[in-house]
């Protein structure tokens, strides 16, 4: 491994011989210098790693110094280093995008753990990392071999996605590839685990997790029966709770997290079924059967989620609220400019429900269009587009001016998506849904060991259009396919996110509770 190298300027350079000496015995090389210009001048002609800047130099100050450095070169880490501690000298130093600041008298012992932790911080937390996952590797594998209940997978998912997120910023591709073959293990138990479980459920709903059709009952009616603040509900479709943990630090810059959960989806993981679960407070049949002519078939023409304003409007009744309430859904920019001019207005609402629907949308579009699938190849970078999109949307500027107003913000999404990756062969008539993930229909022939299949629909709460009607769901990362044109329908769709199905990340989504700071 190559030398690290120091660039180190102080007009008394010469009393600091002794560090000097200390760092060169740990095998670091030190170019020195007792001026700003000497120092600008080393880096043009040497490649330097850090730079330590005394402050009080004659000729160039170090804040002048740092100013020009950080022009040609942003990422090289600079300390600043100055016998002052007068605030505007360090605000400055800040504001200049220093790494770190040092009051003299420094000892080497400070300047070690300086260069350490902006140079070697990437790579301890790596090895802290992998060695912690190997310890934790043996312990979720046994998990994965008890009787776990609906709170249990909860839990694993939520280890599971720390593990995740940690390794990936390790970059040990040794690592990611164990985990990975771990978490295909525990989505392949989480499937027998649902297919065991999930009517049960329905049948006992004492006994059931929060689902989609009790999210609103069990997390916002009480808010609103506190009656402090105004609540504002706010629905980002398809986000998975990989995607939340990452989007989290810029939202908490303004919000205190009170509450951090996970519900379970209901069956098929889609917009269509289980947000309007979530506003109607019921399941999809007994919407049809009490709002026929507002639930509408995945057979029949007309838009399937025209009706959610409606829905939160009776379920509010239901549980004894003439609640006034808000309803925005956002698919473009321009209707969110719109509901961001509308906040303040929105204060006079104890309720305010904002649909964001773009997470959605670009599951969709990497599907469909290559330069998306390019820009969201995995997981990895499916998160970082969603990271990205918020920091610059207007999403976030509600987000603020909410905080900013002193409103109380409940963030949950409808389900998540997975990365399908292998075909299931599936054979139904010209009135099978199109989802890649879930079908439903008469008469469908499919590979039993890659579903759940349903063919009471009854039993799932599912509508039921004809008498032989069933529902197959997708598990783990497979995906359906026909026979028909089997190998381009493979290739175009393999490795693209979808829902529908059953998986730790379509199904156990989540429910944020914040306040603002």
């Amino acid at each position: 491994m190559e030398k690290i190298t120091i660039l180190w300027a102080d007009d008394e350079i010469d009393l600091l011989k002794p560090h000097i000496l200390f760092l060169e015995e740990k095998g670091y090389e030190v170019l020195s210098t007792q001026s700003g210009d000497a120092a600008l001048d080393i880096l043009e002609e040497n490649r330097v790693d850090i730079v330590f800047l005394d402050e009080n130099m004659p000729g160039l100050s170090g804040l002048e110094t740092l100013e020009i450095m950080k022009t040609k070169n942003p990422s090289l880490p600079v300390i600043m280093i100055t016998k002052s501690e007068e605030e505007h000298i360090m605000e400055e130093a800040i504001g200049s995008k220093i790494s770190d600041y040092l009051i003299k008298p420094v000892n080497p012992k400070q300047i070690l753990l300086s260069i350490k932790k902006n140079l070697d911080t990437t790579r301890l937390v790596s090895e802290r990392s992998t060695s912690k996952y190997q310890q934790e590797f043996r312990e979720i594998g046994m998990m994965l071999g008890d009787n776990l209940d609906e709170n249990d997978w909860i839990d694993l998912y939520k280890k599971l996605t720390y593990w995740e997120l940690e390794l990936e910023k390790s970059k040990e591709s040794g690592m990611e590839e164990i985990f990975q073959m771990q978490k295909t293990e525990a989505n392949a138990q989480f499937g027998k685990f649902v297919e065991r479980n999930y009517t049960y459920w329905l049948s006992h709903p004492d006994e059931a997790p929060t689902m989609s059709h009790t999210l609103f009952k069990k997390h916002v009616i009480p808010e609103l029966k506190k009656g402090e603040k105004s609540v504002f509900f706010v629905v980002i479709d398809n986000l998975r709770y990989d995607q939340w943990k990452i989007i989290r630090p810029i939202i908490s810059s303004d919000y205190w997290v009170d509450e951090e959960d996970v519900f379970y989806s209901i069956l098929p993981t889609t917009t269509q079924y289980s947000r309007n679960a979530i506003f109607a407070g019921m399941m999809p049949s007994e919407i049809e059967r009490k709002y026929p002519d507002k639930w509408v078939n995945d057979e029949d023409d007309g838009g399937r989620n025209l009706h959610e304003q409606f829905f939160i409007e009776e379920q509010l009744k239901r549980n004894g609220l003439s609640t006034k309430f808000s309803y925005n859904k956002v698919l473009n920019v321009s209707y969110g400019n719109k509901v961001l001019r509308e906040v303040p207005d929105m204060f006079n609402n104890p309720l305010n429900i904002i649909v964001y629907n773009f997470v959605d949308m670009l599951s969709h579009a990497r599907t469909d269009t290559e330069i998306v699938k390019e820009l969201a190849s995995d997981e990895a970078a499916y998160r970082t587009i969603v990271k990205s999109w918020l920091e610059h949307s207007t999403l976030l500027t509600i987000f603020k001016e909410i905080a900013a107003r002193g409103g109380k913000v409940i963030i949950t999404t409808d389900h998540g998506s997975i990365r399908v990756k292998e075909p299931s062969k599936i054979i139904g008539d010209k009135d099978v849904n199109p989802n890649l993930r879930y079908k439903q229909g008469k008469s469908l022939d499919y590979q039993a060991k890659d579903v759940l299949a349903i063919t009471n629909p009854d039993e799932a709460h599912l509508p039921k259009v004809n008498m032989s009607q069933s529902y197959v769901f997708a598990k783990e990362d497979k995906f359906f396919a026909y026979p028909n044109n089997y190998n381009h329908y493979v290739k175009y769709y393999k490795d693209t996110f979808q829902h529908g199905g059953i998986s730790l990340e379509e199904m156990l989504i989540p429910i944020i509770k914040l306040t603002p700071r």
